[in-house]
């Protein structure tokens, strides 16, 4: 009998009902004798052969009550390599109330009056005024802004005003969502998919949207696409164990597995280059209606703080377990309209890779942090509700102004 080669053994995971998860890169010699290669560090090897990307799944295992048009032919092309940079500092934006004229004139330099705790509280939760003052302080923790000076990133006197915010929005966050049940359970309730299809923006998207529209939604989620990952790269130091070596796991892949061209915030500059799209980081702010602000400041809200570590792998958990259907619309829309390759890509792309990170994220983040720390379940259930409301009310935004015809972004100022 021949030796067998001393090599560390490759590690399969079962997913019951589900793919196999494989440590990459994987070769599969299909039926025909194609070989088909994935090089990503964790594969999800389709096993009920009803994936449309088969051998690799895309989680069509899961039951769907309502089937998709089928997409239109793909359209030839070069995927668009505009070295564009996503890094570059982004001007201060216009002012939407008192609150955030106050921090914005600090931040810049004009005024070193800030808002008393009465203004503060006084501001609604959700919106334009609140959500832009957050925002602003939170982004001196990421690229910051072009002028401003980099040691305002810890001033006690902004800090003071951006926990008055954080109270107020976070208070909403706990009263409008219902809580209850356990965390593996809310999880459950997002795979399976509303009978009809109807009511999600990628499901309009694919069934009547049109180039505007895709144009318009992907300049709306540049605000956090263009930073993707980072917020939740907060929550590690807060992390031990399997948890802390799940979340790594996720995160090296969204930081593009060792390779700067395919770093997801890279692949999403590409996809708004090829929509004709200003790729610049935080281009698009001044055109962000509030309901896209309150998705990315609660990613924030959730990352910086120790005590919110529950929340911040809730959302994680929520958006990763969600996220692969909803691609594979937004793809076939982008082909349907004719969108270039580097367009599609970056939606294909979490296809597969979301796949992979459903099951990580229950199984090696979500699960071990509980059974660790079972105190926090009230807390992850927030980071799945929170983040559903939040979305829901940027879809119901964005379908009200188009359904009329309307633009959904906010006039510059």
């Amino acid at each position: 009998m021949p030796s067998v080669p001393d090599r560390e053994p490759r590690r399969v995971r079962t997913e019951p009902g589900g793919p196999l998860l494989v440590d990459g890169p994987v070769e599969v010699v299909l039926d025909d004798g194609v070989t088909a290669v994935s090089r990503r560090p964790v594969v999800a090897v389709c096993t009920c052969r009803r994936s449309r990307r088969y051998p690799w799944c895309d989680t069509s295992h899961r039951r769907r009550p309502a089937a998709r048009p089928a997409p239109g032919p793909r359209p030839r092309g070069e995927p668009v390599t505009n070295p564009a940079s996503v890094s570059t500092d982004p001007r201060l934006p216009q002012d939407r109330g008192e609150v955030s004229a106050a921090v914005l004139g600090r931040l810049a330099g004009r005024s070193p009056a800030l808002p008393d705790p009465a203004t503060v509280e006084r501001c609604a939760p959700y919106g334009d005024d609140l959500q832009l003052a957050l925002y602003a302080l939170y982004e001196l923790h990421y690229q910051g802004f072009d002028g401003v000076d980099d040691h305002l990133e810890w001033d006690p006197d902004l800090l003071h005003v951006r926990a008055g915010l954080e109270k107020r929005f976070l208070t909403a966050l706990r009263a409008d969502t219902p809580g209850g049940g356990g965390a593996e359970e809310t999880l459950a309730e997002l795979m399976d998919e509303p009978a009809g299809g109807r009511g999600s923006t990628s499901h309009f998207l694919l069934r009547k949207g049109e180039m505007w529209q895709l144009r318009e939604y992907a300049a709306l989620r540049s605000l956090y696409h263009l930073k993707e990952a980072d917020p939740q790269l907060w929550v590690v130091p807060r992390l031990r164990g399997r948890p802390k070596a799940g979340m790594v796991a996720v995160e090296y892949d969204e930081f593009g597995a060792g390779r700067a061209e395919d770093i997801h915030a890279r692949l999403y500059a590409d996809l708004m280059d090829d929509l004709g799209l200003d790729a610049s980081y935080g281009a698009h702010l001044d055109t962000a209606p509030s309901e896209m602000l309150a998705i990315v400041t609660m990613m924030s809200l959730f990352g910086l703080h120790r005590a919110l570590r529950g929340a911040l792998v809730g959302h994680f958990a929520a958006v990763e377990v969600a996220s692969s259907p909803g691609s594979a619309r937004m793809a076939d829309a982008l082909r349907r309209c004719g969108a270039g390759r580097a367009a599609q890509r970056f939606y294909d792309e979490h296809v597969e890779a979301d796949a992979v990170h459903e099951q990580l994220v229950r199984h090696e983040v979500v699960a071990p942090l509980l059974a660790d720390e079972p105190h926090l379940e009230d807390d992850v259930v927030l980071g799945v509700q929170a983040t559903g409301l939040l979305e829901d009310r940027l879809t119901t935004h964005l379908l009200t102004c188009w359904d009329k015809g309307q633009s959904a972004l906010l006039a510059p100022g």
